[in-house]
């Protein structure tokens, strides 16, 4: 193909919308774990459920970036044979396919080839025109919110949006209703919300829609927990465990629910039973560690430490020994690097623990995900593992500066002020800590008491600059 012609065919290519034009950066997400969630879920899906339709587009996308392009051909052909057989008006679902198509046989150097699925593109495109140049298909915003849902966590909002287009054209679609509902759930997962947040009224209107759906009555269950009614949380729980007792994918929100709120051994023993299907969950190995984490935690605040040292050392070594294994098949997992980092402080090997959350600063950086976490985290071994409360107020603080409306800031600030209080108790001419407690009420608001807090630390502290301005600036937006 001439040179000129090459360029008029890239440029076409671009002008599509699949997974190679949606800007999906190989550095956001741990690719092998990827693919190997996809497909256990390929493996455990049901022709009905919510997002299967996608796990093949998905996936051939994953082969290309990984250098398979024989397995991701196969993948596509999977992909268009199954919008085929559970789609009747399935041409508007191959857009994304065949896009995908197009610009694999590209990447081979079969121009022709690439030609033909861009000209299928084109006639569907014809046959079915959207309000407007610049708007895409609706099943395209829905293939596109799946994406970026299972891609990263760093897409999330991505994805919400998409789905919000994807529902003011089908308002009643099922599938796009869970996908959005589950963005929903898992921004709020992060952030403070209220009882009747829009995640919960969107849940159960998914769930209106698909009554019988496991997957949507397990995070409904999970949210409802969270607000305190356990009664119809467990329910709901209960009964995604009977319609789907032997997938992977529900059996870790049902397991995750016992762990917070029911049994450690019946979530231990719900998620080894989803282990055995699907052995190389990452997540899997993490929410076990998890449990043996916490169940450990209650054995020592229960008074077992001392009669059961035996139980309780295991305990340590089989949440260590899970946590490595995560991280053995997600080396990019930041929780599972920060949970081994604290087990090991709890071993007293601080010498690992240090190891180990540096290595999860660099992948937090790295990835510009989670990072407050890291924060927060690094302060408590700092507070209580390593007694330097200097550099967990450090932490502490660079937490709160990240997110301001999260949990994980809320936690950060709720420390820093336990470690003001506490200095003020023991020295009330400690100007540091008055300025600490500044710094706290100024975040949750309370321009006032800041203002008194600050005064209060310039007053045994009167040549602190930074003081000094966090003053004079509260003292400004009064006016």
């Amino acid at each position: 193909m001439a040179l000129n012609q090459e360029t008029a065919l890239r440029g076409k290519l671009i002008q599509l919308q699949c997974h190679f034009t949606w800007a999906l950066r190989k550095e956001d997400t741990d690719l092998s774990d990827l693919q190997n969630r996809l497909e256990d879920d390929v493996s455990f899906s049901s022709a009905d459920q919510a997002g299967d339709k996608h796990l093949f587009s998905f996936l051939a996308f994953l082969n290309y970036l990984q250098d398979q392009p024989e397995e991701a051909l196969a993948n596509l052909a999977k992909a268009e044979d199954h919008i085929h057989k559970h789609n009747i008006e399935c041409e508007k679902m191959l857009i994304v396919t065949y896009g995908n198509f197009a610009w694999l046989y590209y990447h081979l150097n079969d121009h022709a080839k690439s030609m033909s699925y861009l000209e299928k593109v084109e006639d569907i495109k014809q046959r079915f025109p959207t309000q407007s140049p610049t708007a895409f298909h609706a099943e395209v915003y829905g293939e596109m919110g799946w994406t970026f849902l299972m891609y990263s966590r760093i897409y999330h909002e991505k994805a919400k949006e998409c789905f919000e287009k994807a529902l003011k054209e089908y308002p009643d679609n099922p599938d796009w209703n869970c996908g959005y509902a589950t963005a929903l759930y898992r921004a709020e997962y992060e952030s403070n919300t209220t009882e009747d947040s829009p995640a919960g009224r969107q849940l159960r209107r998914a769930l209106e829609l698909s009554p019988g759906d496991s997957y949507i009555m397990a995070l409904l269950g999970l949210k409802l927990a969270e607000s305190g009614r356990l009664n119809e949380a467990e329910e709901l729980i209960e009964r995604a465990l009977m319609i789907s007792p032997d997938k992977p994918h529900i059996i870790r929100y049902v397991a995750k629910f016992f762990r917070k709120h029911g049994s450690m051994d019946k979530a231990i023993d719900l998620l080894k039973l989803a282990l055995e299907e699907t052995p190389n969950s990452a997540f899997l190995h993490h929410q076990i560690a998890a449990c043996y984490r916490n169940k450990r935690f209650n054995l020592c605040r229960n008074g077992g430490k001392n009669n059961n040292r035996e139980e309780v050392e295991l305990l340590l070594l089989l949440a260590i020994h899970h946590c490595e294994k995560a991280i053995e098949m997600k080396s990019s997992f930041i929780y599972a690097l920060i949970d081994l980092a604290l087990l090991h402080a709890e071993k007293r090997n601080l010498t690992k623990a240090e190891e180990l959350f540096q290595e999860a600063f660099q992948v937090a950086r790295a990835k510009n995900d989670n990072l407050q976490n890291v924060h927060k985290c690094y302060g408590d071994f700092q507070l209580y593992n390593k007694r330097s409360e200097s550099l967990a107020i450090e932490h502490y603080m660079k937490g709160c500066q990240i997110q301001k409306d999260s949990k994980v800031c809320e936690k950060c600030v709720k420390k820093l002020e336990m470690i003001a209080k506490r200095r003020i108790d023991w020295n009330p001419s400690d100007g540091e800590a008055f300025g600490i407690l500044g710094y706290v009420n100024k975040l949750r608001g309370d321009k006032l008491q800041a203002i008194e807090c600050y005064e209060k630390a310039l007053l045994h502290s009167p040549g602190n600059g930074e003081f000094l301005t966090a003053l004079c600036d509260l003292r400004l937006s009064l006016h």
